[in-house]
């Protein structure tokens, strides 16, 4: 079958053009509505995922496995989906992809980038039944299940694509090369080519399986590379659907399907160790906790990118209305139950209070504020659930209700969350603590879950001393500031800036310090001990691949 050259030339473009101009452009329509989708989308998503329930899961064009394995639980029934995927040892799994890896190198750009975007043509078709997978493995509420892992993961994942295809076109494939001598010219052919690194492997995480997975597998595809999946063991099923769909229009061209393949663990053989030491693998991409990010970091011979664990924080100087602000950020700590990468955890509160317009608000009066918006959010039966969603980890449930810090204070415990639909549900309402600002050992950490830490600074000069400090040393991804002064303004953003820490200023509205928006926001910078990467800046993708030219005598032009 002849491969595609120009099919979705001009979705790719129109991608490139949004990663130079930075404003908004979505290619997947986020809201799950029918008039988009379909009257019939939600019902035949929901239906196509209950299908896969205690069964297995068939659709991979991977043959041979060695035994079938599952461990996916619900958190919203907290019993098992009964799921299984095939299981293959590490070693097939790479001697697969370095079979792949020949023809799908020898592709042009434009081919790779058109039978990628293809893929997210047929993911779309799918977002529903991606989205009751996300919800069911990940405990996220179905609105941000179906945008996150849906339109939202796809864009993620065109912004890969666009990229690594302008970054492998930015220069001539060849070109005459003549040198003035004088009575005459030195003259060289000289072509280039853009050569993959080889095997990809992505290991994923277990709260945003599809968000976080998709930008490294795409930019890897694109720039030559096969690779391999895995996912957490606890979060399969988003990433098989998609890995599924690319394995399908690879074979519908004739193209070995174990380009891209998913490699799952089976409970008693974890296979990421394997997988990331075998030297077939050059490029890895890692989401998750610092512990293994850094020993990810620490091998030899390949290139990674990672995003580890932070600690972000929330300066809070003055504002002109607090009840907004409140509001805001209660609905930040609330969002997925913390359980996000952005969410904020440190909130520094200056001693003397905050200004609002003309009147200084004390400081015992902003952090009750705070607490009755969270209270508020979480008692509100058609609110709380929704935004809460539910904990996918017993462990995060467990850091929340086990949690006390030596010297601070509980300004608000947490409390029951009912579940309008599932009263078997993991939840719980978020908790404040207070902290002594001398205790930076008790907030210098992930605290993962729906967790506030508030520290008491002496001034607002302290607050950002300590954001960048905790930033600097211990990373961060997010950042929000709340202050009507330019000049503090200024001092946030410079400081902050050299912590390789995005800043969210004086939000109030509909839009949240936790979220990233496709083909604007970077994703993490790489320029603090959060990550190494970001997505999608150039490094991410022109780091999958090296130029290498060669050159020989120019025929005359006279021939």
């Amino acid at each position: 079958m002849t491969l595609p050259t120009q099919k979705h030339q001009d979705t790719i473009d129109t991608a490139i053009r949004a990663l130079h101009g930075r404003t908004f452009f979505a290619a997947f329509p986020e809201n799950p509505s029918p008039e988009i989708y379909g009257p019939d989308a939600d019902r035949l998503g929901r239906a196509a995922f209950e299908q896969h329930r205690n069964g297995r899961f068939g659709e991979l064009l991977q043959t041979g496995a060695t035994q079938w394995v599952g461990q996916e639980e619900s958190p919203y029934e907290q019993q098992p989906l009964g799921i299984e995927y095939p299981f293959f040892e590490p070693q097939t799994l790479v001697e697969r992809a370095q079979a792949g890896f020949e023809p799908w190198r020898k592709l042009k750009p434009a081919q790779r980038a058109a039978l990628l975007t293809e893929a997210l043509d047929g993911i779309k078709d799918r977002f529903f039944e991606i989205a009751y997978a996300t919800m069911h493995t990940t405990g996220q509420a179905f609105m941000m299940a179906f945008q996150a892992s849906g339109p939202h993961a796809a864009d993620r994942a065109l912004e890969a694509i666009a990229a690594g295809y302008e970054e492998q076109t930015r220069f001539p494939e060849e070109t005459r090369w003549e040198k003035p001598m004088g009575k005459y010219n030195l003259a060289l052919l000289k072509t280039w080519r853009a050569v993959p690194k080889g095997i990809g492997l992505v290991i994923g995480c277990s709260t945003f399986p599809t968000w976080n997975s998709v930008p490294g597998m795409f930019a890897s595809l694109v720039t030559g590379n096969p690779v391999l999946i895995k996912p957490h063991p606890k979060a399969v099923l988003p990433m098989a659907i998609v890995v599924a769909e690319v394995q399908k229009v690879l074979a519908s061209y004739d193209l070995d399907p174990n380009i891209c393949q998913l490699a799952v663990d089976a409970p008693d053989r974890l296979i990421a160790v394997d997988l990331a030491e075998n030297r077939a693998v050059k490029l890895i991409d890692y989401t998750g906790g610092s512990q293994f990010g850094e020993y990810i970091e620490s091998l030899k011979g390949k290139t990674v990118f990672t995003e580890k664990t932070g600690v972000n924080s929330v300066i809070l100087d003055s504002c002109d209305d607090l009840d907004k602000v409140a509001q805001n950020l209660a609905f930040s700590v609330s969002l997925y139950s913390g359980q996000m990468c952005t969410a904020p955890q440190n909130f520094f509160i200056p001693a003397g209070g905050v200004a609002v317009g003309d009147e200084l608000v004390p400081y015992e009066d902003v952090v009750q504020k705070l607490a009755a918006a969270v209270t508020s959010l979480a008692t509100n039966p058609k609110a709380g659930p929704h935004v809460l969603g539910a904990i996918q980890n017993p462990a995060t449930f467990a850091r929340v209700q086990q949690l006390t810090l030596d010297g601070g204070r509980s300004i608000l415990p947490y409390g029951p969350v009912a579940h309008p639909a599932y009263e078997n549900a993991r939840t719980c309402s978020p908790c404040i603590h207070e902290v002594d600002a001398g205790r930076i050992e008790q907030f210098s950490q992930e605290l993962f879950g729906p967790i506030m830490l508030v520290i008491k600074t002496r001034d607002t000069q302290e607050s950002i001393r300590l954001a960048a400090q905790l930033a600097r040393e211990y990373g961060a991804i997010s950042c929000g500031a709340y202050t009507t002064d330019e000049q503090v303004k200024e001092q946030i953003m410079d400081q902050m800036s050299l912590a390789g820490t995005p800043v969210s200023f004086n939000l109030t509205g509909g839009i949240y310090v936790n979220q990233n928006a496709g083909f604007s926001d970077f994703h993490v910078t790489g320029g603090n001990p959060a990550g190494n990467a970001s997505f999608t800046n150039p490094e991410f993708v022109i780091k999958r691949f090296t130029w290498v030219g060669f050159r020989e005598p120019a025929p005359s032009l006279a021939e």
